[in-house]
């Protein structure tokens, strides 16, 4: 079962909160996360993009910094980890984002694979002239599936004359071309989402939901199974967990409670806010799903709270998930939750001892 961890490239992480840790995001931050993650281990990391945040007291997500730029640095002071970019389609052409991927490959031949992020959120690019319109909301995945079309091309063949409904390559070229394969992963929820990362993704990034509900996502991975049966491609779900541990049930609950207590209400309301103007959406998007009121404080991502022997036993019945082929987590507080993770969970988890033994 691969592990990994969401880095946190923006500030505050995932937890939309007063009283949960206050930091910003730094190359120095992320790059002793990376490497403590690689000294535990872990197999990959993975950095998202985003060009606005939701405001309120914390600033929640309004520092940020960028993603290939990031990983490529990590990529030059890292030697095993596999290494995850993401791509706002809408913000760079498919031909540099492959240029770019071949780079960070040179840096670190067969550790760096692209995320791909369609777009949920019109602010985002509205602010720089970059918003097609709200027909968008309907075409994101038409757009994202020619776009990863023409990357593929050009690492296959060195070569792309692709002519679709967004982009037309005129005898585009690419060369050197990548020494290894550049995996694609997705985080589409949407059965839309899902039957884009079967066509053309690897893996796909699948939200954890609930409190201490490890299987709760066995329904989605279901629906991704089904998808890639429909194409014939063996398309894996990484699921999404937030991990937050003390050394008692009581302790991690405590935490936990105080996270819930500081919730940040005006950043939860530019969120809501955002996600209503996609008419479109389905019930099962990432829009509708991070803004749902059970838990928004950490955008809905499922959470396993407890001591470290109850967190690492509900990793091992998270794996235990029909199609999981990985585990990507989120801490509070990053550095000594990696420390932790490593030295008091891990060696606890059944579904590690495998690596743990390599």
């Amino acid at each position: 079962m691969d592990i990994g961890v969401f880095i946190p490239i923006a500030n505050n992480g995932w937890i939309i909160s007063e009283n949960s840790p206050q930091y910003m995001p730094s190359f120095e931050l992320n790059r002793d996360i990376c490497q403590k993650a690689e000294h535990y281990g872990l197999d990959f990391a993975l950095s998202m993009i985003k060009l606005r945040g939701f405001g309120g007291k914390t600033e929640f997500w309004d520092h940020a910094l960028e993603s290939f730029t990031l990983m490529a640095g990590i990529a030059a002071v890292t030697k095993k980890i596999k290494l995850y970019a993401s791509t706002a389609v809408l913000t760079l052409p498919p031909a540099m984002v492959a240029r770019m991927a071949v780079t960070i490959d040179s840096i670190a031949p067969g550790r760096f694979g692209i995320n791909i992020v369609s777009g949920w959120q019109a602010a985002e690019y509205s602010q720089m002239g970059l918003w097609p319109g709200d027909s968008y909301f309907r075409d994101r995945y038409k757009y994202s599936t020619e776009y990863v079309t023409v990357m593929q091309e050009l690492w296959e063949t060195g070569k792309s004359d692709f002519k679709g409904e967004f982009f037309q390559m005129d005898d585009c070229r690419l060369l050197p071309k990548p020494t290894s394969k550049i995996e694609i992963v997705c985080a589409g929820q949407s059965d839309v989402g899902m039957a884009f990362c079967a066509e053309r993704g690897d893996y796909n990034f699948v939200m954890g939901t609930g409190f201490n509900t490890p299987t709760a996502a066995s329904a989605t991975c279901e629906r991704l199974q089904a998808a890639g049966e429909k194409t014939g491609r063996d398309v894996g779900s990484y699921v999404l967990f937030m991990v937050i541990f003390d050394e008692t049930d009581e302790g991690a609950m405590a935490k936990w409670q105080s996270y819930k207590d500081g919730v940040d209400f005006d950043a939860l309301a530019w969120m809501a806010e955002q996600s209503a103007a996609d008419t479109t959406a389905s019930a099962t998007s990432t829009a509708k799903t991070i803004s749902l009121p059970e838990s928004a404080v950490n955008l809905n991502i499922g959470v396993l709270v407890g001591s470290y022997a109850t967190v690492a036993k509900l990793l091992d019945e998270a794996a235990t998930t029909a199609g999981t082929k990985g585990i990507m987590l989120i801490f509070d507080d990053f550095l000594a939750g990696l420390d932790a993770f490593g030295e008091r969970v891990q060696p606890l988890m059944a579904c590690r001892q495998d690596r743990l033994a390599a």
